[in-house]
């Protein structure tokens, strides 16, 4: 049996999950919210960080049942992200490997989404759409790599609901996706707006008026683009904005048309988590990666493409 424990804190949540053989035994989280109308900065969110991060650990310890000693690699998110709170979980997860002598690894944030995603819901090799706040792409597994056919080339759908949100003073707690989703529920009247695909991308910004049913639109035709490309008969939605059940319908209605099934998770596993890190750093050191102290870096820029992707055929 191989034990990873993963951290992860590339945004606003900071989280630790242990995974056993596929089995997630704990995933603690904590949450960094700030007043409606405002977001987050680095610095204060690598301070909500620095604040919690033990309880954090402590908390996944207790809840799987294990002492450090039953743990076989620490990993932890190398990027992408912000800076500043990348910084404060790598130090951590580094000074840990050390005290408890054990092998380090840094995990590409993206594909622990994706390694997730396919653990949790058992999808084969699908058509990937990862949507959250610093990142919108759609992703397809061919020859090592994570090979992204489309994504956005400004903002990412999530930040653009974000920024709606401040906008309009929508409340943080517990999210500002999820509140917009909520209100949009109550909607009856589809307002047109603009629409930009440029081939296999989308652009968001600029336009703060966007809303729910456009913006998802333009991901569902992005991702049919994939997946007619790729001969793909699933798709599997990752990423914080992928927990939005509106989005999980319109996609579920395309891959019906087409004959194909859509694969997603709840917010337990959608939501920036550190299960999500063991899981991706899970099967890395099976795959025989490990990485030295010396090259324990964090980086704010690291795209899904660039991983090698040793653990699949």
């Amino acid at each position: 049996m191989t034990v990873v424990i993963g951290f992860e804190g590339s945004a606003n949540k900071i989280g630790i999950g242990i995974i056993r053989d596929g089995e997630v035994l704990s995933n603690p989280r904590r949450t960094y919210i700030t007043p409606p109308g405002q977001g987050f900065m680095p610095s204060d969110t690598a301070r909500h960080h620095r604040a919690v991060i033990l309880t954090v650990l402590k908390e996944a310890l207790e809840q799987a049942g294990l002492k450090p000693a039953d743990i076989d690699c620490v990993a932890y998110t190398k990027g992408p992200g912000m800076g500043a709170p990348l910084v404060t979980v790598a130090l951590v997860a580094r000074t840990v490997a050390q005290l408890w002598g054990k092998p380090l690894l840094g995990v590409n944030h993206c594909i622990g989404h994706i390694e997730m995603g396919r653990l949790i819901t058992k999808a084969n090799n699908p058509t990937v759409l990862y949507v959250s706040g610093g990142n919108t792409q759609v992703i397809a597994y061919s020859e090592r790599r994570y090979r992204i056919f489309g994504e956005t080339i400004d903002i990412a759908v999530g930040n653009c609901l974000d920024r709606f949100a401040r906008v309009i003073k929508i409340s943080n707690d517990p999210s500002p996706g999820y509140n917009i989703e909520q209100m949009a529920k109550k909607g009856s009247q589809y307002v047109e707006l603009p629409y930009t695909v440029k081939g296999m991308d989308v652009s968001f910004s600029g336009i703060l008026s966007y809303i729910e049913e456009t913006v998802f639109s333009m991901l569902v035709e992005i991702t049919e683009r994939a997946m007619a490309h790729c001969g793909s008969q699933e798709v599997l939605i990752v990423g914080g904005v992928g927990c939005n059940l509106r989005l999980q319908e319109m996609m579920g209605v395309m891959c019906q048309e087409r004959g194909a099934k859509l694969f997603a998770t709840d917010e337990r596993f959608c939501i920036d988590n550190g299960a999500m890190i063991a899981q991706a750093g899970w099967e890395m050191f099976r795959s025989g990666q490990v990485t030295e102290l010396e090259d324990s870096w964090i980086t704010q820029r690291y795209r899904t493409d660039e991983v090698e992707v040793t653990w699949r055929d």
